[in-house]
């Protein structure tokens, strides 16, 4: 039996859930995703057995509890993946954005193999795109197929498996970490970091360029980066603080600080936390400006005003989803419109708090839906026998784990 609980594990007599995503460490986002999964999975049946598949089997063990027994599936043997695959009632893939370019085809061939074993499967308010590559093309058109419910987090997602040619009913719902419940991240843990708790302080998310910057050498994309939080610092008498949520992050946080003219109101976190106290972190900052998916749904949940530089179209869907604003790109000529835009979204936030808050209550209770159908699925497999229909708060679940960044 492989498990990360110090404690004998409880007698589990009910359905064997298995969970495969992105999961292991490496991203904050994904860690938040798995903590608010294997919660729904939980609560819908208390007495599964959960099993999670993860790129890290050593760091899932350690900082997810409520699984009770986890398996590298990277770089091991396949027969004992495919054992522990048949032996399963449901499979789950994600959540996250894990149909990708390069990514699809690795995933799904777990799936399909589960499918080959009569285990029935489910998509967990997966995203997906792009996808360009004809091998992933054609995975994600043949297994998605015979899913028996295949969930999306976003309307993006639906229209990249529509372009596809995927031909069967998608639902869409909304990013499983949006029911992710705040840990603290006390005023001790603020004075380790070196950040100020008696100023106002604002967060920034940064990455590589990607397909945000394409027209940007690296040089420039930092020193466009440092112009905004540079403008923060004076506009709002700020300190500006980076959050890593990967571990590449750091480096970019680093070149963007180092190209500040106010260096020294940056700070960048550089514990390990989890994706909880990451937060509860966000509850210290008056206002937030990034890249990254998960910071901008942090910042979201934490009612503050946010404006989510542009990366990908999952980013530009949740903006729209909650009436941020919504960049198109990044280039050196668009400066000052960026920097209009942050001046804006401050001056403006307090008439637009209320309904940032009704939009993302609406979402929350949205993403309840995928857990639900999940439920009904695992009805449809055990009959209900140790079904109990979760109210909707019972489905935010803290967060177990950190990633160090």
């Amino acid at each position: 039996m492989t498990t990360g609980a110090s404690h004998p594990l409880p007698a589990r007599s009910g359905p064997r859930i298995g969970v495969l995503g992105s999961y292991g460490g490496f991203n904050i986002g994904d860690e938040s995703i798995l903590s608010c999964v294997l919660g729904c999975l939980r609560s819908l049946r208390p007495d599964a057995r959960l099993v999670v598949f993860s790129r890290n089997a050593e760091h899932t063990r350690a900082h997810h509890h409520a699984a009770d027994q986890v398996l590298d599936w990277e770089g091991v043997s396949l027969n004992h993946v495919l054992d522990t695959l048949a032996s399963l009632d449901l499979l789950v893939l994600g959540g996250g954005g894990i149909l990708y370019d390069g990514e699809a085809r690795r995933y799904l061939r777990l799936v399909r193999a589960a499918q080959e074993r009569g285990v029935r499967t489910f998509a967990y308010a997966v995203g997906a795109g792009p996808l360009r590559e004809p091998d992933d093309r054609a995975a994600v058109r043949s297994v998605l197929a015979e899913m028996d419910d295949v969930v999306v987090r976003d309307e993006e997602s639906r229209l990249v498996l529509e372009e596809v040619g995927l031909e069967r009913d998608v639902v869409v719902t909304a990013d499983p970490a949006l029911l992710l419940r705040p840990e603290p991240f006390t005023d001790a843990m603020m004075r380790d970091e070196g950040v100020p708790t008696d100023a106002r302080l604002v967060g920034m998310s940064v990455r590589e360029p990607g397909r945000a910057a394409e027209k940007l050498d690296e040089g420039d994309y930092h020193a466009l980066l440092a112009d905004v939080a540079d403008f923060l610092v004076r506009r709002l008498d700020a300190h500006v603080v980076f959050l890593p949520m990967e571990r590449h992050d750091v480096r970019h946080a680093h070149a963007v600080l180092s190209h500040m003219t106010a260096p020294d109101q940056g700070r960048i976190l550089h514990g390990s936390y989890s994706p909880g106290q990451v937060l509860g972190f966000m509850r210290h900052l008056d206002l937030a400006v990034g890249m990254r998916l998960h910071f901008v749904i942090f910042a979201a949940l934490s009612g503050l005003p946010v404006l989510p530089l542009p990366y990908s179209g999952k980013v530009f869907d949740f903006a729209r989803r909650t009436g941020a604003p919504a960049l198109v790109g990044v280039a050196r000529e668009q400066a000052g419109l960026l920097l209009a835009e942050v001046d804006r979204l401050w001056d403006e936030f307090p008439q637009r708090r209320d309904a940032l808050h009704a939009r993302v209550r609406e979402l929350r209770a949205t993403a309840t839906q995928t857990c639900e159908r999940c439920g009904d699925l695992l009805d449809d497999i055990d009959g209900g026998r140790s079904a109990s229909a979760p109210e909707p708060a019972d489905l935010t679940v803290p967060s177990a784990g950190s990633l160090s960044v």
